[in-house]
């Protein structure tokens, strides 16, 4: 688990210095000027949020998938407005992992014109807050009247997250916690706090969504929210610049016809961010296409 935070911490902090490089502008013709082989489709600059996992997860088996289809593929991380203002200025070609109808919905909005929507891979999606397994509650009902108990802290992630947001003028307000302290620094920072906390056996509320590897790593379990502030269930879209799917209509198409479960995810996340002791994804990805080979070609049926 250290060098997983540590490669989080290391990725968020490349991302503050750096902003994705312009995105290949040619298409599947082989054409592209001085960018990779003479053979290569084009290049392809994927967008991935920082800390969220599943994006991660989906971008590192994509970048995979389409460099064996001869595509040079470069994975460039943000935080979630820089990514959405890169994505529809151009600087960067797709990304994985836009939450709809609710958690990205400001930024769509604000960007939605220079972006195309190319569908959702995943409709189970949902934004939730999670204590440690044997917490005396179990309902957000419960928290207010139990803050003591979790010290009166709920650790949140980032300040822009949609979920952040979600807390702020939905959940916080309806279930009547603003005398507790929100923190929210990173998604980093939140798991270190979620660890240390089910490893000391310590009570801890920490805002989270699923899909996330952290449900199978600690013994943690949902609050019910029976105002329905944190949302209804979401899909999880693939979002493009304008113009990509003129550019690289494959590529596109791929994308578009793109399906993932829940129990697939799961199985890449835990391969990828559990059960290993290194951040080198590469032959970790290998490794997960080899064992669902099948799965893995019909992508680019």
């Amino acid at each position: 688990m250290t060098k997983r935070r540590n490669a989080l911490l290391a990725a968020s902090a490349a991302a503050a210095l750096v902003l994705a490089g312009c995105a290949g502008e040619t298409g599947e013709n082989g054409s592209n000027g001085d960018e990779g082989s003479p053979e290569s489709q084009g290049s392809i600059t994927l967008a991935v949020f920082n800390g969220w996992d599943e994006g991660i997860a989906t971008s590192e088996l994509w970048k995979a998938v389409l460099e064996d289809e001869g595509y040079d593929v470069t994975l460039e991380y943000a935080d979630v407005a820089p990514l959405f203002a890169g994505l529809s200025t151009g600087d960067y070609d797709f990304t994985t992992d836009v939450w709809l109808p609710g958690t990205h919905a400001e930024y769509v909005e604000e960007f939605g014109e220079d972006m195309t929507d190319l569908g959702s891979w995943n409709e189970n999606a949902a934004l939730t807050v999670a204590v440690n397994e044997d917490a005396p509650i179990d309902s957000l009902t419960e928290l207010a009247e139990n803050a003591d108990a979790f010290g009166n802290q709920i650790v949140g992630i980032e300040p822009g997250a949609g979920l952040t947001a979600a807390m702020e003028d939905a959940v916080i307000p309806n279930y009547g916690l603003d005398s507790m302290e929100f923190t929210t620094s990173s998604t980093a920072a939140m798991l270190t706090e979620l660890e240390a906390a089910t490893n000391a056996g310590e009570n801890v509320v920490v805002t989270l969504w699923e899909p996330h590897w952290a449900y199978g790593a600690f013994p943690i379990k949902n609050l019910e929210d029976p105002e329905g502030a944190l949302g209804d269930a979401e899909g999880l879209h693939i979002f493009s610049r304008t113009g990509f799917d003129s550019d690289f209509p494959q590529v596109a198409d791929w994308l578009s016809n793109f399906e993932m479960s829940l129990e697939q995810l799961y199985d890449l996340e835990n391969l990828l961010f559990v059960d290993n002791d290194t951040d080198d994804y590469g032959p970790l990805v290998d490794q997960w296409i080899a064992d669902n080979q099948e799965y893995v070609d019909s992508l680019t049926e």
